[in-house]
Parts: C-alpha cells; sequence; structure tokens
C-alpha cells in the first residue's frame, strides 16, 4: 500500500503538539478487537484502501490504513485515547513498511493527510464533532470526509485553513467533492462490491472517470485486450491512437463497442463511434 502526493500543508511533529519529548512504550495495543459497524462498512472502508493500489499505483512512497490505531502523544497513551480513522492515507512516507498501526513519533512526526469516516448514527455526532476537532486541531490533516454507508447524501468534507481550520467543502454538479492533497474527487457510486449491491463511497479522477478496483481494472484490461484482438482480426494493425483512444473508455463502454466492431464495415466507421 504505497504511493504519494505533494501538497501545501504538512504536519505538525509530536513534540509541539504534547509539549513533550515522548518516551517510546514498548506496550503498544494495535487490536481492540472491536469489529467495524455493520458489513457495509467493513466493504466500504476495504474499498477505498484497495482503489489506492490503482490510484497510485505507479507509486511506493505512501500508506493507506484503515480502523487502525494511530499514536500521537504520551498523554493520549495514559488515557488509552485511542483513535482508528476507518480510511486514512499519509504521501510521502516509505510505503514499503509494514506497520501495525501509525505511530507518530516513529514517523518523523507525520500525521494523516487525508480521513474519512464511516458514520452510523451511534457514531455520527463522534465524527462531526470531537474526532473532527482532533484532526483539525491535533493532526492538522488538510482533508477530512465524513459519510454513511446507509445514506446516500450524507458526504460531508472539509479542507484545512491554516488561519481559519477547517472550512466545509462545496460539492461539484455531481455531488462529489474535491480532496486536494490526492488530487481526486471523492463521490458516490451505484453498483455491486463483493456482490453486494449499494450506494458506494468512491475516488474519480481528475476527468470524472471512476477509479477501479483492482478487480475492476484487470476485467476492463481483459475487455480492452479482446477488443484490441477483434480489431486486428477485421481491420488488420490498429493505429496508436485509436489504442489510445479506447484505453479511455470506461467497461461499460468497452462492452458496447464489441458490438460495434461487428456491425461497422470499416475502422473508420468504428473511431467515428467513439465520438
Amino acid at each position: 500500500m504505497s504511493t504519494s502526493t505533494t501538497g501545501d500543508i504538512q504536519s505538525t511533529p509530536i513534540s509541539a503538539v504534547d509539549g513533550e519529548t515522548p518516551v517510546p512504550p514498548t506496550n503498544l495495543i494495535f487490536d481492540d478487537r472491536e469489529p467495524l459497524e455493520t458489513n457495509r462498512h467493513r466493504i466500504a472502508m476495504n474499498a477505498l484502501i484497495r482503489s489506492m493500489l490503482v490510484a497510485m499505483a505507479n507509486r511506493r512512497d505512501y500508506f493507506v490504513g484503515g480502523n487502525m490505531f494511530i499514536y500521537y502523544s504520551s498523554q493520549q497513551i495514559r488515557n488509552r485515547d485511542f483513535r482508528e480513522p476507518d480510511f486514512f492515507v499519509v504521501l510521502n512516507v516509505d510505503g514499503e513498511r509494514e506497520r501495525q498501526g501509525w505511530v507518530v513519533w516513529e514517523e518523523n512526526g507525520r500525521y494523516p493527510d487525508v480521513i474519512i469516516e464511516l458514520m452510523s448514527p451511534s457514531t455520527a455526532a463522534m465524527d462531526t464533532g470531537v474526532k473532527k476537532d482532533i484532526y483539525e486541531q491535533t493532526f492538522r490533516t488538510p482533508d477530512y470526509y465524513v459519510f454513511n454507508p446507509f445514506e446516500p447524501d450524507s458526504l460531508q468534507g472539509w479542507r484545512l485553513d491554516l488561519e481559519r481550520g477547517y472550512q466545509a467543502l462545496n460539492p461539484n454538479l455531481h455531488g462529489w467533492l474535491w480532496c486536494q492533497r490526492l488530487a481526486l474527487w471523492l463521490g458516490t457510486w451505484e453498483g455491486a462490491i463483493e456482490d453486494k449491491p449499494g450506494i458506494w463511497l468512491r475516488f474519480y479522477d481528475q476527468q470524472g472517470n471512476l477509479v477501479l478496483l483492482p478487480e475492476e481494472a484487470a476485467f476492463r484490461e481483459g475487455a480492452l485486450q479482446q477488443l484490441l484482438r477483434l480489431l486486428a482480426v477485421r481491420f488488420g494493425q490498429i493505429p496508436v491512437e485509436v489504442e489510445t483512444m479506447l484505453r479511455r473508455q470506461d467497461i461499460h463502454q468497452l462492452e458496447r463497442l464489441v458490438e460495434v466492431v461487428l456491425d461497422v464495415e470499416s475502422l473508420e466507421q468504428f473511431v467515428n463511434q467513439l465520438s
């Protein structure tokens, strides 16, 4: 789980937050044995995490996690005040190292750059209250979002202003919110994940294309190769620019184009169907 982007807001070192240099303890707890609220919450969390493997496939300097403890101060450890964001990303770090949790003083003072909490009726007040305050004032996390997997219209997000704190984000025409640190949109998508139909929280790229899950990306690549082979059989060598155009199509468009190949009489007619 690795990759990275750059941004304009940096994390605050732990010593500046805690007022002391923490002595690394040896008895940190990384599992409280508490399950996620529901199976839908689990699927939603894993979908967000796995989509990062595709969105950042060419990068290795990031860490993405979910439902993991974040340790940030010795006072917090004494109070056993654990924080477990449902989804978080930390950029510009060693993405190859295994971690049981995120321990800020072992990560050069780095806090999450992006956090998403998957709300439920029992956690909504905490997620938009106490947790939001901690992520704003202590973590200084640049981008924070909340979403209830059972309520499609519940997405909210905030961008950190260093002087004014968290400022609410305004949605675009699709109802999506921009995530500046990841340079991606965050919005809802209707379909099935793990054979469970529903409206899920997903990432979109700057052009509005859905960021695929690994299995979706593999399926799409298979459909693309099938289409290219069919085109080659019918019309011979396929120009690079045509392949480039096809790579911009989503899986549903690729499936439709398989039927188009069989109906048209020339490659030119096929290309006209792409516009």
